[in-house]
């Protein structure tokens, strides 16, 4: 009779439980390990055929079996894979199918591998569709857009035979001299929230992993790695549990509620616990309070550095695994866990534990009924018009117009000779950030490319480099001042880089190499932290040369990080922040330039004026008084919430469904419901985010000084007005109280609705 575990109709528990009873500890052991790198497996044959190599099935021996085998598609300077030796769309599911087929016939079980990927901004592969980074998404407040992007990104990387997209969105921004800045939404738990939960839904669907355009989940990082000291990457997080479950908790908890597959734990400390050692974070809160049944998977070596704490790797993995950690990546201690077992280190139900939730994921995943991927198919999914319009939808909306003096855009009509100047505008790499898969030639537009296909006939379009990111040569800048001399107005796009190089410097987990041999261009990314957030000093001397010449400045920041620009800033009649927008950005911001489109984004982040002033996020908590400095003022360049249009939205009648309710009325269910009237005052069509903040007081606990507690983006036309509606109930006005419980307490709430922070309409709330 066939064995349970094969039997299709049966349900998962109980398959489950059949295999596991058939399987030796060295094979349960085998089942939580993901230790090599996937483009480790394959070698390309000068044919173009693709061979598994003797270190994949040395891998698969070792274990009987394999948990998950990481990245077998990644492309990038760490991995060293390109065009030349790496795995292009229409052979993906072959090589993918092959790795499949050599597990299932090589091992006694047969059990199927988990295919794990990276997307944190699209999937990371050789002609995998690369997407605004997250800095973006988060600025387009907009997160329907995200979910139909990740749905089809979900749909790249499942045709492709991969099962798990590994997707960054839980970090949230507090100190942008963090390299990995990129990589957040933004500073605000609220928004970030709404977009991990649209991620998950676009990916995954209501659930429907086994379909074949689904792969499931594993949100990173759980938790607080924005939160690292000095703004340094995988630095302790000293922050306590109520900032954790206030800030860095909830897009986890959305996730989670959403139907997330699986977390990655960060490398971070909090208040002295490592998070893969942390088991309040990963068994209590994510399992006991919120119902979590998924997988729990290390970063890159995370475990390895353990040893810290327990001086042996049997102990680094026993102690991870008892506190939440069901699979490996790239670390030994894991592959120690037989021999934690046999030395009475860790007892076998905690590997059973860890095994039945990787094995539930396989099953849930369709891997045992159907291991094999439609070879043909990754050719019409991957690089579909659809995502490339998806792709220049999230860029349009991105960008953020921070100043625009005198009506300095759009360009049209202000002149027939426009000189674009600086390090990001002719650098297609330089637009789309860290974790980006080598490009196939002139793929994309950059940012001149975009102004030449946006500017009216007959405009004369000069370029000049002007400088690099973080070089200290000014030799371009001479040739730079005389394009600007004979232009009506200079286009400087300056900002950052995360640009990786083949031959720089990586550590075992992949993040770069800070030293004398990185290159100077790079600034931002992971392993690239700053202490000063100015711009490279040759771009301040090139935006100051340009400036003497008297020809009017536009300044596009392309940017992985909100960086100090007040200098800049000054100079420039108007400014645009980009972030890092994309393939399609260079397009995007060209036709927001020339006003073919409306620019819409708002700041998903603080702009700060100095590093000095740091930390500058919006929602701090409430001092009480204002606190300044006695050198500098302690408001942000821009703040959270700022962007600005063409066009003029009016806002007016706010009004509450009620001005005083219980608390215990919230609490079971009652809702207040609150009204505004937007108006588009101007002459051109616009998108507004209107934006709901909360402060409360005489509250049991110190209040912060703002909170995101609702937003809707809409869409109006000349003279058009309507009425938005947005609505507060328990979870956004419910607080951590003092004992840490989560709790609607009596206090009084001032309502604030606008297109920002600065100018807001107000009604005041009495909780009782």
């Amino acid at each position: 009779m066939m064995e349970k575990y094969k039997q299709t109709g049966l349900p998962i528990e109980e398959r489950v439980a059949d295999l596991m009873t058939r399987m030796t500890l060295r094979e349960k052991v085998g089942q939580l390990n993901q230790r090599m790198y996937g483009w480790d497996a394959y070698e390309k044959q000068d044919s173009g055929a693709y061979a598994l190599t003797d270190a994949f099935k040395e891998e698969v021996a070792a274990f009987g079996g394999m948990g998950a085998l990481y990245g077998l598609f990644r492309s990038d300077p760490w991995s060293g894979v390109d065009y030349a030796n790496g795995i292009v769309a229409q052979d993906s599911a072959a090589v993918a199918n092959e790795i499949q087929r050599y597990v299932k016939e090589n091992t006694r079980l047969g059990i199927p591998v988990l295919l794990s990927e990276e997307c944190p901004h699209g999937h990371q592969a050789l002609d995998g569709t690369m997407l605004p980074v997250n800095l973006n998404v988060g600025s387009t407040w907009n997160p329907e857009l995200m979910e139909r992007a990740y749905s089809q990104t979900a749909a790249e990387i499942r045709s492709r035979g991969a099962h798990l997209g590994l997707i960054s969105v839980l970090d949230i921004m507090q100190d942008p001299r963090w390299g990995r800045s990129e990589e957040c939404f933004g500073e605000d738990p609220y928004l970030a929230a709404a977009f991990t939960q649209a991620a998950v839904r676009g990916m995954q669907g209501d659930r429907e992993l086994a379909e074949e355009d689904k792969v499931a989940v594993v949100l990173k990082h759980l938790s607080a790695q924005g939160a690292g000291i000095g703004g340094k990457n995988a630095a302790p997080a000293s922050i306590g549990e109520r900032e954790l479950r206030e800030i860095h908790l909830p897009a986890a908890m959305a996730g989670a509620k959403a139907g997330a597959a699986g977390f990655m734990a960060a490398y971070n400390e909090i208040d002295g616990i490592p998070c893969h050692a942390n088991s309040k974070l990963l068994t209590h809160i994510l399992r006991d309070e919120w119902g979590f049944e998924g997988i729990v998977m290390a970063d890159g070596q995370a475990i390895d550095r353990l040893l810290a704490l327990t001086g042996g790797h049997e102990a680094a993995a026993a102690l991870a695994l008892t506190s939440g950690v069901d699979l490996s990546l790239w670390d030994k201690s894991f592959t120690t866990l037989e021999a934690a077992v046999l030395s009475g280190l860790v007892a076998e139900s905690f590997i059973d534990r860890a095994v039945a939730r990787v094995l539930r994921l396989k099953f849930e995943i369709g891997l045992f009924d159907r291991p094999y991927t439609n070879e043909a198919k990754a050719a019409s999914v991957v690089g579909s018009p659809a995502m490339r319009s998806l792709n220049l939808s999230i860029a349009r909306e991105s960008v953020v117009l921070l100043k625009n003096d005198n009506a300095a855009l759009p360009l049209k009509g202000k002149g027939k000779r426009i000189a674009v100047i600086g390090p990001n505008a002719d650098r297609i790499y330089n637009q789309l950030g860290d974790y980006t898969s080598v490009q196939r030639p002139k793929t994309g537009s950059t940012v001149l490319e975009g102004i030449r296909m946006a500017a009216p006939a007959g405009t004369d379009i000069v370029y000049a480099h002007g400088c690099g990111i973080r070089s200290s040569s000014i030799e371009g800048i001479a040739e730079a001042v005389a394009v600007a001399q004979d232009a009506d107005v200079a286009v400087l796009v300056l900002g950052g880089s995360s640009t990786r190089q083949f031959g720089d410097l990586f550590d075992g987990n992949g993040e770069a190499v800070i030293g004398q041999e990185r290159p100077a261009e790079m600034d931002c990314g992971e392993g690239v932290d700053l202490a000063d957030l100015r711009l490279g000093e040759a771009q301040i001397r090139l935006a100051e040369a340009v400036a003497a010449t008297g020809t009017p400045i536009v300044i596009v920041l392309v940017q992985g990080r909100p960086h100090a620009i007040g200098e800049v800033n000054e100079l420039a009649d108007a400014v645009l922040c980009a972030w890092y927008p994309g393939k399609e950005g260079g397009q995007a911001i060209g036709e927001i330039l020339f006003g073919q489109v409306n620019p819409s984004g708002k700041l998903s982040v603080s702009l700060p004026r100095s590093s000095a002033q740091l930390p500058v996020y919006y929602n701090q908590k409430d001092p009480g008084r204002p606190r300044m400095y006695v050198d500098m003022t302690a408001a942000p360049l821009y703040s959270f919430g700022h962007g600005l249009s063409y066009t003029k939205f009016e806002y007016r009648d706010l009004s509450l469904s009620a001005t005083r309710i219980a608390a215990g009325k919230l609490t079971n269910g009652e809702r207040i419901e609150v009204t505004v009237k937007v108006k588009n005052a101007g002459v051109v069509d616009g998108l507004e985010t209107v934006q709901l903040y909360i402060k409360a007081r005489e509250s049991v606990i110190t209040r912060r000084i703002a909170e995101l507690k609702g937003f809707v983006k809409i869409a109006l036309q000349p003279g058009e007005e309507r009425e938005v509606r947005l609505q507060l109930g328990a979870d956004e006005l419910g607080i951590w109280d003092s004992s840490m419980t989560f709790a609607v307490q009596p206090c009084k709430v001032e309502i604030q609705v606008g297109g920002g922070l600065r100018d807001v309409l107000k009604a005041e709330l009495t909780i009782l």
